[in-house]
């Protein structure tokens, strides 16, 4: 099996003038390729700090962070932002989508920066939209949406670069329970499809959708089981 995300000994450090902070103590982790895993711990275990530097928003203050085969641990930021347009898709609790552009050029607007045509990138997002089931609204505004259509705005836009992981924050965060499970069986079929999915969540029910669980504290993995699945119903 790959490890597309290899973590050895990842600290990471915030300094308040003289004052050291340390938010990760050493977090040593594989995650493979189509890997299902759900990152929980408490405020303050250091599972944010630990999503920013996997999804390349940060950089450790020490130890190695390989993602599919490429040692991004040292990058310079311009190299880091090449890697995250290219490797990684994020999905995050507020959706992030730019309320002006429809739901089909929210999803086109990541292949952008990837240099496509207008009309190849409108077909790609029309696909990815498909898949999350969302074809009748993609020209609809995110304000004509309901916060699960918006979220599944944000998946597909995720998803458009076929990247080689998705990063998903407190996805469910501001959804409610029916909306969270429909949600949750889209990143089913996504991991279903061969995408690795990581997932943050404080929600012992959204973690359960997950393969693996992953719990931190105080800047260290705490425990780190695979498990069954529960199928939402």
């Amino acid at each position: 099996m790959n490890a597309i995300i290899k973590l050895e000994d990842i600290r990471k450090s915030y300094f308040m003038g003289k004052q050291e902070l340390k938010v990760l103590k050493g977090v040593t982790l594989d995650i493979m390729k189509n890997e299902y895993v759900a990152l929980m711990g408490p405020s303050g275990s250091g599972k944010s700090t630990l999503m920013n530097i996997v999804g390349c928003l940060d950089s450790p203050t020490a130890g190695h962070y390989i993602l599919n085969g490429l040692d991004v641990s040292k990058m310079p930021d311009d190299d880091l932002a090449d890697v995250r347009n290219k490797e990684i898709g994020f999905v995050f609790q507020q959706f992030n989508l730019l309320p002006r552009l429809s739901a089909l050029e929210n999803v086109a607007l990541p292949l952008v920066y990837a240099g496509m045509t207008k009309k190849l990138r409108l077909e790609r997002a029309m696909e990815v939209l498909d898949k999350v089931n969302l074809t009748d609204r993609s020209h609809h505004k995110p304000n004509e949406l309901s916060g699960g259509q918006c979220q599944r705005v944000a998946i597909a836009r995720a998803l458009v670069n076929n990247p080689s992981l998705i990063l998903a924050d407190e996805p469910t965060g501001n959804l409610d329970t029916k909306t969270s499970y429909e949600i949750m069986e889209i990143f089913g079929k996504i991991h279903e499809g061969g995408n690795t999915v990581v997932l943050v969540t404080h929600e012992e029910d959204i973690a359960n959708h997950a393969h693996r669980v992953i719990r931190l504290r105080d800047g260290l993995v705490e425990t780190d089981k695979r498990r069954e699945p529960t199928m939402a119903h």
